[in-house]
């Protein structure tokens, strides 16, 4: 009944393994979309806010808005994120425990936080940061500077 116990364990870590992997993917998805569309609106106000006769200030107002509501959902994507990938260790770390007592000891080897690296969500959180740095940088040099 132990066996039988550990083994059903094993089965559904390796399917939550499975899920947290897929999850960076989908919350990588939610921000390029979310970020996509709001920096397409901060750009219509920048090109459109004369037309539309709002005042420079306002305009600069909503521009500031719309990044920093952008800068939110990339702080949240990046944790959650950052959450995933420390579910996903805790994971494995206990794949290795009963592959350890059931299979053979060290018959998985442990993950390495040292192998950041080689992860994609490090990746994916670089992305979200750069990209983060990137709008404000180029709203700060070329959008607010011709809203006069």
């Amino acid at each position: 009944m132990r066996h039988d116990f550990a083994l059903e364990r094993y089965r559904y870590i390796l399917q939550q393994i499975h899920a947290v992997n897929e999850n960076a993917y989908r919350f990588l998805a939610i921000y390029q979309t979310l970020a996509t569309a709001l920096v397409g609106a901060a750009l219509a106000l920048f090109v459109g806010y004369k037309r539309w006769g709002i005042a420079p200030a306002a305009a600069r107002g909503g521009v500031t808005g719309i990044l920093i509501l952008a800068t939110v959902v990339a702080t949240f994507t990046a944790i959650l994120i950052t959450v995933g990938l420390l579910a996903w260790l805790d994971y494995r770390k206990e794949e290795c425990d009963i592959t350890d007592e059931l299979v053979a000891q060290g018959f998985r080897e442990r993950p390495r936080v040292g192998n950041l690296l080689r992860w994609y969500e490090t990746y994916i959180v670089l992305f979200i940061v750069v990209s983060m740095i990137a709008m404000w940088t180029l709203a700060g040099v070329f959008v607010f500077p011709a809203m006069n």
